[in-house]
């Protein structure tokens, strides 16, 4: 078993490809292997070739005819997660790489598999305006990916989708504030600018929402606050574009 994250994502990789040209229908007859130690095998090699279709009907009756605590289920069930993710399944998905990971917490699949449980409802979130309850999951599953396996080779992927994710959730914060600024609702604007800088500093919208702030500090005659705000900004965010026709050094306080 060593080393079978890396083989599952060639397998990932292989079948995407195959997908994205054209692969469809199957020939697969799970009813063909007699056992279904056989019938994993043969499952799990049509998803090598791209055919999810019959990897997945083969999976699903792996599921149902294998031990319950068998380590082929965990699989069966993460490979189900990703033939289900390429057909846009989320919410399906979600449930498979879910089961794997927590029916199976010790297995070398169940990090990668959790992690793409938190893909699937970040798939769910299509775009940064909506309901972002989709968001709000997919986050909090990454966060239990680095709780739970913080050493494991997912790990660092999924820090990399919650610093993209944080990106949304900065850029959902910045246009409520844009909208509140352009009705002159200026306390609102200052409540969710201030929201993108205290709940997503890293992200890369965080100078932008500051500048944001600095003009509306200024529509409302907030000169101190304006000005400790362009300090900040100069202090944090020197290399922010505009910033020096905003805030000319010579001009701002230092705080």
């Amino acid at each position: 078993m060593t080393g079978l994250p890396h083989v599952l994502w060639r397998w990932t990789a292989v079948a995407g490809c195959l997908l994205a040209l054209g692969a469809c229908g199957t020939k697969f007859k799970a009813e063909n292997y007699p056992t279904p130690v056989a019938l994993f095998d043969a499952a799990k090699a049509a998803y090598q070739k791209g055919d999810c279709t019959g990897a997945e009907r083969g999976f699903t009756r792996v599921v149902f005819e294998l031990p319950a605590r068998d380590p082929r289920v965990a699989e069966a069930r993460y490979l189900t997660g990703e033939c289900q993710f390429q057909d846009k399944r989320y919410l399906e998905a979600s449930r498979e790489f879910r089961r794997a990971a927590d029916d199976f917490p010790t297995h070398e699949v169940a990090p990668m598999a959790l992690m793409r449980a938190g893909d699937a409802f970040g798939k769910l979130w299509k775009r940064p305006e909506l309901d972002p309850t989709y968001g709000e999951q997919a986050l909090a599953v990454y966060s239990e990916v680095l709780t739970r396996y913080p050493d494991a080779a997912a790990a660092a992927l999924t820090r990399e989708r919650v610093t993209a994710l944080g990106d949304r959730f900065a850029t959902k914060d910045l246009k409520n504030g844009d909208f509140y600024f352009r009705i002159n609702a200026f306390d609102s604007a200052i409540i969710y600018y201030r929201s993108v800088i205290t709940s997503w500093p890293q992200s890369q919208y965080a100078p932008t929402a500051l500048m944001k702030l600095v003009e509306t500090y200024r529509r409302i005659g907030y000169a101190e606050e304006a000005n400790e705000t362009c300090a900040h900004l100069h202090r944090f965010y020197a290399e922010a574009r505009g910033l020096d026709d905003l805030c000319p050094p010579d001009s701002t306080v230092t705080p």
